[in-house]
């Protein structure tokens, strides 16, 4: 009997990887929710349920009678909107991820996987692990940043009091197939080949592009959940997954500007949103618990994004 998996939120970007993947395995039965826009030219082996994530029933309604849940669903964007409406990111998702993590406890389902995210660290020089996590999360990150430990913590709580195995994946800024290129949502590596691409002679970056980000490609982010899906033995687990070192935005703008081999100016905006923040992880615990390590470089993975985008956006 195949297990039953069901990514929520596979109409988004990372959603929409793991679902794609997972979907070619024999194994599996996999089914993908979506919230307004029901996602075109996705595998046919992906049996889409429309669904509220918000709404008690409906959550009830996706996790009955399945195996895993891929908590993958959430209200995401960029660096303007988390300046100038922070709430965005902690109202809705604290409501859904609350309902679908007690719905997984009340139908005894054997794994839950939550993506959080790496924005509650400090802003630190070295790679940082997972104990590094001080409390002090910087005033820009306050709402999000919360949030998501709020919802760690909750994953914690409920592997304490039932058989279902909950895993915390600490990504750093994920690109790739299927990300957002429109300018108002869109993160760091999204916006700015979204701006080199449409470019005559120059593009405008936001801040100055000193801050750096750890950026890793969505394939090896899409490897680690099927490692943790088979390799997990605890009941709770909570992992940073990152490429382990860091790019300045102003450095990325111009590999970005290289793989696409136009011939563009880059002119600084430090009056436009921007978080001065550089972060990068320490991949030690993914290395030695699970055997896992990026594979796809930075050079390549622009390249890779470039061609997608070439083929499916522009």
């Amino acid at each position: 009997m195949k297990t039953k998996i069901v990514i929520c939120g596979a109409s988004g970007f990372i959603g929409r990887n793991i679902a794609e993947k997972l979907a070619e395995r024999g194994d599996l039965e996999v089914f993908g929710t979506y919230f307004k826009n029901k996602p075109t030219r996705i595998s046919k082996k992906i049996k889409l349920i429309q669904a509220d994530l918000t709404k008690i029933k409906d959550v009830e309604r996706i996790v009955a009678g399945k195996d895993i849940i891929i908590q993958a669903a959430a209200v995401t964007s960029g660096s303007k909107d988390i300046v100038t409406k922070p709430y965005m990111h902690v109202t809705d998702n604290v409501v859904m991820n609350s309902l679908i993590f007690r719905a997984a406890f009340e139908n005894n389902i054997h794994h839950v996987v939550f993506f959080s995210c790496t924005v509650m660290y400090p802003n630190l020089d070295i790679p940082v692990k997972e104990e590094d996590f001080n409390y002090q999360i910087t005033d820009k990150y306050f709402g999000v940043g919360w949030t998501k430990v709020y919802l760690e913590k909750m994953c914690e709580f409920f592997s304490k009091m039932s058989n279902t195995k909950y895993t915390a994946i600490r990504h750093s800024n994920i690109y790739g197939p299927f990300d957002k290129y429109d300018l108002d949502h869109s993160h760091v590596l999204g916006a700015t080949i979204t701006k080199v691409m449409t470019a005559k002679e120059k593009i405008v970056v936001w801040g100055d592009g000193s801050e750096a980000r750890d950026l890793l490609y969505v394939s090896d982010l899409v490897d680690f959940v099927e490692l943790i899906l088979s390799h997990q033995k605890t009941p709770f687990e909570l992992v940073n997954v990152g490429f382990g070192s860091a790019v300045s935005v102003a450095s990325l703008v111009k590999k970005i500007i290289e793989g696409s081999g136009k011939k563009i100016k880059i002119e600084f905006d430090i009056s436009k949103p921007t978080i001065k923040f550089s972060l990068s992880l320490n991949l030690g615990k993914a290395k030695e618990v699970y055997n896992w390590k990026p594979k796809v470089s930075l050079d390549k993975g622009i390249r890779k994004t470039l061609a997608w985008y070439t083929k499916n956006i522009s």
